[in-house]
């Protein structure tokens, strides 16, 4: 299979798991995160399996991102897919004691990088007529919690935007989606509690909840179909959750 894919947060979660299931099924990766030391490595993991550029790159940071786009080397420009990966919650505070900070890295890196990198990838797909956008949301974007506040706004962004982006490109052949998962067991929570393990570990206490392997296997899927296709959105949450994000069953022991 002779095409590109370009994940952004590619260093853990569901970034590294795209790259990994992306390698296997023999696309060629493009990496990019701001943790040099993790890119790294996953870079000489997957280089075994497949050709993989790795860029060291902070999404927020508009103007070096444009730039660091423009230099791919040919062999990699042509970019079919972009998983707009790279985003992160920090915080459980109201927002009336809320740290401003955290308000700020959310917006500059779940809304602004996603745009900036889409803006700098999308013309191409464009030019050639053929691509693949896929959004990584959340159900958080629909579904409010308290606490969630900035970060849960930032995903209903990410919704619309995928949306209007899909309308913008109606009669091109580049297609958009945006996947929303609920409860993940990832890097997430322990983010978003500014590295505090035991915060992070009682979000999934006695849960069964989705893997990044998972949500790498969903993005694959909505890529794969052919191209007459467009999968819009889809919402993806584990068994032991319903319909929001606190609707979560506590009830089982750890399987």
């Amino acid at each position: 299979m002779d095409k590109t894919i370009l994940i952004t947060g590619a260093t853990a979660g569901f970034g590294k798991a795209c790259a990994r299931l992306f390698a296997d099924n023999g696309y060629q990766i493009i990496i990019t995160g701001r943790r040099k030391e993790k890119l790294r490595k996953l870079q000489k993991e997957l280089e075994k399996k497949t050709s993989i550029l790795a860029i060291s790159m902070d999404v927020r940071l508009r103007d070096k991102l444009f730039e660091q786009i423009k230099k791919i080397p040919k062999n990699f420009c042509s970019i079919d897919v972009l998983v707009n990966n790279a985003g992160l919650a920090l915080g459980l505070e109201p927002a009336h004691r809320t740290d401003i900070r955290d308000w700020d890295q959310m917006v500059d890196t779940n809304i602004k990088g996603l745009m900036y990198m889409t803006r700098a990838v999308l013309p191409g797909m464009v030019k050639r007529d053929r691509g693949h956008i896929v959004n990584i949301g959340s159900i958080a974007g629909t579904y409010p919690y308290p606490g969630s506040n900035v970060y849960g706004a930032s995903k209903a962004f990410v919704k619309q935007f995928s949306r209007n982006l899909r309308s913008d490109l109606l009669g091109t052949s580049v297609n958009v989606t945006n996947i929303e998962p609920g409860i993940a067991n990832t890097e997430f929570s322990l983010v978003r509690f500014h590295g505090s393990r035991e915060k992070a570990d009682n979000v999934y206490k006695n849960t069964l909840p989705l893997t990044a392997e998972d949500i790498a296997e969903t993005v694959f899927w909505a890529v794969s179909r052919p191209a007459r296709i467009n999968i819009n959105s889809i919402e993806i949450m584990p068994a032991c959750q319903a319909w929001g994000p606190l609707a979560i069953s506590r009830e089982r022991d750890k399987q």
